[in-house]
């Protein structure tokens, strides 16, 4: 049987994260568990994780990326992929400069991150989409990011916009807001 890998995962969605525990612990990992900054940094302290799953989003306030920062910090050689429902290519970016191996948008699976794991390389030969992004599906981005940043607030993301409120009612029953 082959040895267990120690896997940190830091997400502060406390339902998820016992998923994604779970799952990784059925695949031979060992898991440990952090919802903010400090809570990896003292884990940190007495563990040295090979991998790591970091939410680009926590609850705290504070960005994912930070983690990323601090976790390569310790280990540059540590396998670090970056989980977000707020995928862009800014923070894509951002989280490969800081150290991260993979950047995956949720829903993403144990099979996806493990995967990205495995392809921390990169490979030259990835084809190019074909088709490049709509300005609906940039809207809706823009609006869902508005949305996050105000707390839901419908009325107060519709100001931000500068879109009339029943007019982003419209839109939002249109397509659901995960």
């Amino acid at each position: 049987m082959e040895a267990e890998r120690l896997l940190l995962i830091v997400e502060d969605d406390a339902a998820f994260a016992r998923t994604l525990s779970r799952s990784f612990e059925r695949r031979g990992y060992a898991v440990l568990l952090a919802a903010s900054l400090e809570e990896v940094v003292a884990v940190l302290k007495t563990n040295k994780p090979e991998y790591a799953v970091v939410d680009l989003k926590l609850a705290s306030g504070t960005s994912g990326l930070a983690c990323v920062q601090t976790l390569h910090a310790l280990d540059a050689g540590m396998l670090i992929v970056v989980l977000t429902g707020y995928a862009s290519i800014a923070t894509a970016v951002e989280a490969i400069k800081l150290g991260a191996c993979h950047y995956l948008a949720k829903p993403s699976n144990t099979d996806d991150i493990e995967a990205a794991f495995g392809r921390a390389a990169g490979d030259a030969d990835v084809g190019l989409t074909e088709r490049p992004t709509s300005i609906k599906t940039l809207e809706w981005e823009r609006i869902h990011e508005t949305l996050a940043a105000t707390g839901f607030n419908i009325s107060e993301t519709a100001r931000r916009l500068g879109m009339h409120r029943r007019t982003l009612a419209r839109k939002l029953v249109k397509q659901r807001v995960k």
